[in-house]
């Protein structure tokens, strides 16, 4: 009798942990791109369209929420390239019609995607574009220059 109590505090222990698990698994998955404005991937072009999934989520909420990101700088270096914000990593201009043209520096640029990601993070959590940007300078200086002045 004294053998099964022994165990009895690991196997809660276990139960505990597993339904944590569970519960953080299905809830990452399920908030990747919840509660915020994204361009349809149909708008997208065919390169992002062929990008790993957090490419093609950051050129979609790029797209969906200029500004936003026209206010978070980007650190990868980029402003040599003329690049004003994390926004122009993604988007080069519109055309006569409107229609997006696409800048396909942050195809190949994690330090630009990661920027976007904790950017959609941070909108995520309730944080402010002041906010934001305040943490991109803090978390993402030491990679480089600011590309806004």
């Amino acid at each position: 009798m004294l053998r099964t109590y022994r165990w009895l505090p690991f196997l809660v222990l276990c139960a505990v942990l597993i339904g944590t698990l569970a519960g953080c698994g299905s809830s990452a998955a399920s908030t990747s791109a919840r509660d915020l404005a994204m361009a349809p991937m149909s708008d997208m072009s065919a390169e992002v369209q062929s990008a790993p999934l957090v490419t093609r989520q950051a050129y979609q909420f790029a797209v969906a929420n200029p500004e936003v990101m026209k206010n978070i700088p980007c650190y990868c270096g980029c402003g040599a390239m003329g690049h004003t914000s994390n926004y122009s990593c993604y988007v080069a201009g519109l055309d006569a019609k409107g229609s997006v043209k696409f800048e396909t520096h942050a195809l190949g640029c994690s330090i630009c995607v990661d920027i976007t990601q904790d950017a959609m993070r941070l909108l995520r959590q309730g944080k402010d574009v002041q906010a934001i940007r305040a943490y991109v300078d803090q978390t993402y200086s030491r990679y480089g220059p600011s590309n806004m002045q």
